[in-house]
């Protein structure tokens, strides 16, 4: 029986079959030989997989084509010029073969035994999406990408039987398995009659028989290019597979992986029967045969998650290096002059720390979130940009251009079924990877809220359009955001720059704070490293530092990531508990002296997120166990980022609060009740000569209002003091 091949047939057989039959059952018996007799160090891998499915009650067998060109190269030939045909041989060999292992004879085998699948994989070279063209139609292919959505799970028959509705004459036909309409006759086939008459049949005379008729599941899947395959300025092509039986339900929205199939077209629904241009045109697809994923160990090649001996030994010389850290560090974006604590930082981040699944079912994030927060020009996405390279697994989006939708998933209409489906944004798509999120501060809050529960519980729960579920979205997020005003104002406090919410803030692991401060030996530095950059394309000091080329360092992270999950000593989680209690206390204090609470705050989030910051660094080690010098520096980085932006807010509310009170008194001292003066002379006696701020005036004039010691005439061109 074949899934394949579009034929009707009745109960007689066709003259002129009887060559190709022979040449097929010549075929039929190369590929059982194949399978009876490829062995590898004197194991029979196809029997005793083959054996094993059937105890299992799996009809499938897993064949590399790799061993298939070893065994017969021409067999494989011709099952690569013409799958169509040559795959339903195929599937025919191992059935019978299956019979013979579960039955004594074929004989005994019932009517009713299931086809048996050919899953099919290769480690043959990738094609890209968007080099696919007619020289590869009905042709065996293989392309890699991300599945973006995946639809329900539906009945695709493969062969139907049709009655007239008139002269109840019954036929069979084959279905292809595709996207296709099936073709069913226009006319009754039903043969003439002894006398001659010919029957009255109406046109459309038939209808399907569903309960004498086949069907297998089907699943439809879409895939897109991953980002590092997308050329600058162009579009990610994007093609739809079409996947049945044993590979329905293996992939999730998310999921990276390699496709070998069999690139084909089929006919779309035409919309008006004029549109005679519309019906010649044929949109493609891709007929899966076998699908090679990250967990997938059946063959070698999948997705680069297999290291060689001498790629590991070499990592582990790697990971013994003292200074590790350090070139590592450097390594992130070496073209940028400073900001060493942030590349650090990043670095933490691209490890990550280890996820945890407590005995309760609750599961504790291991990525870490970092928020770069500063002036214009200090570099932010041109290291959002680095991270996107380096990272194995990386999503670059802006904030402006972002949506809810976008980020977390959408929910889409199948034009075919009128289903609905999700279609993962771009935290479901960098699931195991980084996002990142360039202009954070340009998103509107209702975007912005919608990857709460994505930065901290790392799943996206969607209710939308009848569909109720939850979608992994294990990442990490990078944010770069400018302040309110453009440039940090000193004259205001951090609260007031930054202007998110709390809740936001809390799921950050890191927060820094990047002001462009006017140095004159930093910018003279500054100024030498970037005329070095754009005159040599990179200084030779830096050159001579040994740093690690971004491949290896994507690599390495990788390997770091699988094969490490380090976790606390009694003695760092010791230290560890003591200084939260020390610093919980510290910022208490402060808001205490300073009557306001702290924009940042410091919660059991930020233990956990010291916590996963020492797993990184141990992480990068290849260490099981992060020791009491991962969490020194795992605090000395928190406290270069989050403690430092506290610090310097709760400095600058005690440094506006002490000029508020000046101004204050001398505002009184120098108007007597009763008195009036123009607003543009306070402002030059108090801001003009420097003494004090703009926003310091501001304040102290709210303050002097609300006590209603003064009033404010045509929009403070007049201040003038009433007395209480």
């Amino acid at each position: 029986m074949s899934f394949e091949r579009g034929d009707t047939f009745s109960t007689s057989v066709l003259p002129g079959e009887t060559p190709s039959e022979d040449q097929f059952s010549e075929v039929i018996k190369a590929f059982k030989r194949f399978i009876l007799e490829f062995r590898i160090n004197n194991n029979f891998i196809y029997r005793d997989q083959l054996r094993e499915n059937i105890l299992l009650h799996e009809y499938k067998l897993t064949v590399n084509s790799e061993h298939l060109i070893s065994y017969h190269d021409e067999l494989n030939k011709k099952l690569t010029d013409d799958p169509a045909e040559m795959i339903p041989l195929f599937e025919q060999a191992i059935t019978e073969i299956a019979k013979r292992i579960a039955y004594i004879s074929s004989d005994e085998a019932p009517s009713s035994f299931p086809i048996c699948q050919l899953i099919l994989l290769s480690n043959d070279h990738r094609i890209s999406i968007r080099d696919l063209d007619a020289e590869h139609i009905s042709k065996i292919v293989k392309i890699s990408g991300i599945i973006i959505s995946a639809s329900t799970l539906h009945s695709k028959a493969t062969e139907v039987t049709l009655m007239c509705r008139n002269c109840r004459h019954t036929m069979k036909m084959k279905i292809q398995s595709s996207f296709g309409v099936p073709q069913i006759p226009n006319k009754c086939q039903a043969p003439p009659q002894p006398n001659g008459a010919k029957s009255d049949c109406p046109p459309e005379p038939y209808i399907i028989v569903h309960d004498k008729s086949k069907f297998i599941d089907q699943q439809v899947l879409k895939l897109q290019e991953t980002t590092d395959m997308i050329p600058v300025g162009e579009m990610p092509r994007h093609i739809l597979l079409s996947v049945d039986r044993y590979l329905c339900n293996r992939v999730v929205p998310g999921t990276r992986c390699d496709v070998v199939g069999i690139y084909s077209i089929y006919q779309s629904r035409v919309k008006s029967s004029g549109s005679a241009n519309n019906a010649a045109i044929r949109n493609p697809y891709m007929k899966v045969l076998g699908i090679q994923t990250e967990s997938d160990l059946i063959t070698g090649g999948g997705l680069n998650n297999v290291f060689s001996e001498e790629e590991e030994e070499e990592f582990l010389t790697l990971s013994r290096m003292p200074d590790l850290y350090e070139r590592f560090s450097r390594s992130i974006a070496p073209s940028i002059y400073g900001n060493t604590d942030m590349k650090k930082a990043i670095t933490c981040l691209l490890f990550g720390g280890s996820k945890k699944v407590l005995p309760d079912g609750m599961r504790l994030r291991g990525d870490i979130n970092v928020l770069l927060l500063g002036d214009p020009g200090t570099a932010k996405s041109q290291l959002l940009k680095f991270v996107e390279k380096v990272s194995p697994i990386a999503i670059y989006t802006s904030g402006k251009g972002s949506s809810a939708a976008g980020l977390t998933a959408s929910v889409q209409r199948d034009q075919a079924t009128g289903d609905f489906y999700l279609e993962g944004g771009a935290m479901v798509l960098a699931d195991g990877g980084v996002v990142c999120i360039d202009e954070f501060d340009k998103m509107r809050e209702e975007d912005r809220v919608a990857i709460h529960e994505a930065m901290e519980q790392q799943t996206i729960s969607i209710a939308k359009a009848g569909i109720t579920t939850v979608l992994n979205s294990r990442t990490s997020v990078l944010a770069a955001a400018n302040p309110v005003f453009g440039r940090y104002d000193d004259s205001r406090s951090a609260g007031e720059n930054i202007d998110f919410q709390t809740t936001i803030l809390s799921r950050f692991d890191m927060i820094f704070i990047v002001k462009d401060e006017h140095n004159a030996q930093r910018d003279i530095a500054i100024a030498k490293h970037v005329m070095n950059v754009h005159a040599n394309g990179g200084s030779a000091e830096e050159q001579s530092e040994g740093e690690i080329p971004i491949e290896k360092m994507k690599r390495y992270i990788q390997y770091c990531r699988a094969k490490c999950a380090p976790r606390l000593s009694m003695e760092a989680a010791e230290m560890l508990s003591s200084h939260f209690v020390s610093i919980r206390k510290e910022v208490k204090q402060k808001e205490s002296y300073s009557s306001e609470r702290s924009s940042i705050p410091i919660t059991v989030r930020q233990l956990e997120a010291i916590v996963r910051i020492a797993e990184s660094l141990a992480k990068m080690e290849l260490s099981p166990v992060a020791a009491e010098r991962h969490v020194e520096e795992a605090i000395r980085l928190f406290n270069a980022s989050t403690m430092q932006a506290i610090n310097s807010e709760n400095a600058d509310s005690a440094q506006l609060t002490g000029q508020i009170t000046r101004i204050e008194a001398e505002i009184k001292r120098r108007l007597p009740i009763g008195w009036s003066t123009s607003y543009s002379t306070l402002r030059r006696q108090f801001v003009d000569r420097g003494r004090y701020t703009q926003a310091a005036l501001e304040k102290a004039l709210t303050i002097l209002e609300r006590k209603e010691s003064i009033q404010f005439r045509h929009q403070r061109m007049s201040v003038f003091r009433c007395g209480v």
